[in-house]
């Protein structure tokens, strides 16, 4: 199933991302990737080295008589979101990505397919081992955990890099050029507890949500898809109220910039109270896919009977976690007051673990705006600190401010006009890139970002639309050869 992506037009981009797929690279796990391209460069002969923010810096000499061209930083990240059906025995350390073609698109089977961002290494790759184009001296850096906290180009050195202009390309939509984007912060709230033994005569039940969408918290927030931890949180919170339920352990998503698409959580209830609770499933349920209809449209929610646990959160602990979630703000806060179609600050209730003894929550808080991204900081600080849990803040990074006087998108748009006849899309994004971290080690880098057609990030429906990869690639190449003079 896999190889018939290798044979795709531009050949010398999807054989290298067919590659990528064959390589391990979730958040975290990247010893493979890292060691992987490595191998990858000496093989073709190529300058590459990893630096001290574990990030993949390769450089290649200008084409003769190109050598006065300004050196193109190109760049994109090597991990990639671990999401996969609830079905899918996929492991992510290990596995390769099962890709297949369906019509236009290219998938992964049952997982995500890791073309955020591996549709920039692989172009980078492209660029690298291509004898045949014409170019200035250029670089690439392909960074280590973007999706997680920014750990590469967070530890970036000022002298690793020498170019001024940046190619970033992890973008989702051909012909959008992104010259501004959200910064973001992760907020933490924790809490520890004793565990209580579970009251005599109850029975357990696992209640599960799933089939949700999910998506990306940056660019689909404002899409009014369903956060399985919010919607879960008002099922849990009426079962205690109406059922006597008591909880035992809540897991709801995995990453903070994705949406939740699933969460379960153990409950014990006196034995009469189960058909009520097996209502309350059935209520919930329907009124979650009438509030959501047209964008939830699978959604479920399930009760069965699980083995008692040996522990149970104790009540007055357990009804303010629960509060907790039911105040904490999700979702889209506001757009941006000058440009209303963008969203400015949003927040996503990324990760909920309660389980022996342990409360963890995180949420990704995003804002192009900074004083709006401290009053979301102070809003969830103040929620979870009234149910006594310990809020700590990390993995920030500052908003991309755009230059609408970049020459370098000058450039592109004229050259993107000239070779599709028609006009590129020049914006600010909510998503949260590297850019503004990039551009704060290097002072006055001229940056911009842009790629193929992706659809559904962060979510096992990720898919990568062909006919977009060759006009990207065939757009790539004039730019490079455009590029200015130093």
């Amino acid at each position: 199933m896999n190889n018939t992506i290798a044979t795709l037009d531009p050949q010398i981009v999807w054989k290298n991302f067919y590659l990528l797929t064959q390589v391990p690279r979730p958040s975290g796990h990247l010893e493979k990737i890292q060691q992987f391209l490595l191998d990858w460069a000496k093989e073709h002969g190529i300058e590459a080295f990893k630096d001290g923010g574990e990030n993949i810096v390769m450089r290649k000499p200008a084409t003769p008589g190109m050598e006065n061209r300004a050196i193109a930083l190109l760049q994109a990240h090597m991990d990639m979101v671990p999401q996969k059906e609830d079905n899918s025995n996929h492991n992510f350390e290990t596995d390769p990505i099962e890709t297949y073609i369906d019509g236009e698109w290219v998938k992964a089977k049952g997982t995500t397919l890791g073309s955020d961002d591996g549709m920039g290494v692989a172009a980078i790759m492209a660029v690298m081992e291509s004898t045949d184009l014409k170019h200035g001296p250029l670089e690439a850096l392909i960074t280590a955990d973007e999706e997680t906290c920014m750990y590469g180009v967070n530890h970036l050195s000022p002298d690793t890099c020498q170019g001024r202009i940046l190619l970033n390309l992890d973008h989702e939509t051909l012909g959008e050029f992104t010259i501004g984007s959200a910064g973001g912060i992760n907020i933490s709230a924790s809490m520890q507890y004793k565990d209580v033994e579970p009251e005599e005569g109850d029975i357990a039940l696992r209640i599960t949500l799933k089939n949700l969408r999910g998506g990306h918290s940056g660019l689909e927030i404002n899409e009014g898809r369903g956060n399985a931890n919010k919607l879960m949180a008002r099922f849990v919170r009426q079962a205690i109220a109406d059922d006597e339920a008591r909880l035992a352990s809540w897991h709801g998503g995995n990453m903070r910039n994705a949406i939740p698409r699933t969460a379960q959580v153990v409950l014990t209830i006196p034995k009469e109270n189960l058909e009520d609770l097996k209502e309350l499933a059935e209520y919930c349920q329907q009124v979650f896919q009438d509030e959501l209809k047209g964008i939830e449209n699978d959604l479920q929610l399930t009760v069965e009977e699980t083995e008692m646990p040996a522990g149970e959160v104790p009540q007055e602990i357990q009804d303010n976690l629960v509060s907790a979630l039911m105040a904490c703000h999700d979702g889209v806060l506001r757009n941006i007051p000058s440009i209303p179609n963008i969203v400015e600050t949003s927040s996503n209730l990324g990760i909920v673990s309660i389980e022996s003894g342990k409360a963890d929550f995180l949420i990704l808080a995003r804002s192009s705006s900074e004083t709006m991204l401290e009053y979301v900081q102070e809003m969830q600080e103040s929620c979870f600190g009234m149910a006594g849990m310990k809020v700590e803040f990390g993995g920030g990074y500052g908003a991309w401010q755009p230059n609408m006087d970049s020459p370098i998108v000058r450039t592109m748009a004229q050259v993107y006009k000239e070779i599709f006849d028609e006009e590129a899309v020049i914006q600010v994004v909510h998503a949260g890139l590297e850019c503004s971290i990039i551009g704060s080690v290097y002072p006055g880098m001229d940056m911009v970002s842009f790629g193929p057609t992706l659809r559904s990030p962060h979510t096992p429906n990720e898919r990568c639309l062909i006919p977009t990869v060759g006009k990207f690639w065939t757009f790539l190449k004039a730019l490079l050869e455009a590029i200015p003079t130093k």
